[in-house]
């Protein structure tokens, strides 16, 4: 019988140097698993970027171990918009150069000069200006199934090849107001500092990412510019926040915002894919 235990699924970021990351991982995963944390976190000299899941009853023990770390104390933990305690089933903690691949090699480039946060209401009041231009920093199959009215999307699916193409993209832009985001703002708080880093002038990010921004809106009752799904990266594959559906099915069309991944062991390709064109390939 699969466990019942009552779960919450949180997200967080933290940019900020650990100088052993291989003990800190250590560290984290005799605590983490000491409490039934499970999950996908990645550790690296430039911070820690991690999507879990706890059990209700234990969360307390793990924000104040999280907050207990000087760089972390008070850290913005996103909580799930939608649970349905299917996550994540284990604990896995790895070791990475970086907690988000950029493909970064400039010495001169940091973390210290990055955007400016905005927050939901905020996010709503920019986006009524005709100067202000909003930038989705995530791939492609995420932006294909839910995004922000007249989001501008960077044609790829890795992120390492979206940031010197957002820099290209808006060259004649550089004096608009740019707002970045991304699911959990991990990713746009990185871009939005590369975006200073090459000469843009007014550069926001939405704190929290999309996240957070839809948990504001509900416990405020503000008007939600997203439509449609938020893919989320773990067993989910997305949480529901409008009933819009703005995708197509892959293989005939039909209205569908449904990932799946292929059953093709060779492939294992994530794709669009009705519940029509499922029972037809499976029978």
């Amino acid at each position: 019988m699969a466990d019942q235990t009552p779960r919450i699924t949180v997200s967080f970021y933290c940019y900020f140097y650990i100088e052993d990351p291989k003990q800190f991982r250590d560290d984290w995963y005799k605590k983490l698993n000491s409490i039934q944390v499970f999950g996908r976190i990645y550790v690296a000299n430039e911070g820690i970027n991690a999507q879990i899941n706890c059990p209700i009853d234990n969360f307390e023990i793990l924000r104040d171990f999280i907050y207990s770390h000087t760089e972390m104390n008070g850290l913005r933990l996103n909580k799930a918009v939608q649970e349905d305690n299917h996550s994540f089933y284990v604990l896995d903690i790895k070791l990475r150069n970086k907690i988000v691949a950029d493909g970064i090699n400039d010495p001169s480039f940091s973390m210290d000069n990055k955007g400016k946060y905005v927050n939901a209401h905020q996010f709503n009041e920019m986006v009524k200006d005709n100067n202000t231009l909003v930038i989705d920093m995530r791939n492609h199959y995420e932006y294909e199934v839910g995004r922000f009215k007249n989001a501008i999307e960077i044609p790829s699916d890795t992120f390492r090849e979206q940031l010197p193409m957002a820099a290209e993209m808006f060259e004649s832009d550089k004096d608009r107001n740019i707002i970045m985001y991304c699911t959990g703002g991990i990713r746009c708080e990185k871009a939005s500092a590369w975006m200073l880093h090459k000469g843009y002038k007014n550069v926001f990010h939405l704190e929290g990412g999309i996240i957070n921004y839809i948990n504001q809106v509900n416990a405020n009752k503000l008007d939600n510019a997203f439509i449609g799904k938020n893919f989320v990266f773990d067993e989910r594959l997305g949480e529901r926040i409008t009933d819009d559906v703005i995708a197509n099915c892959h293989v005939c069309g039909a209205p569908c915002d449904i990932h799946v991944n292929c059953a093709n062991s060779a492939c294992h390709l994530l794709f669009i894919q009705c519940e029509e064109c499922k029972k037809s390939l499976d029978a």
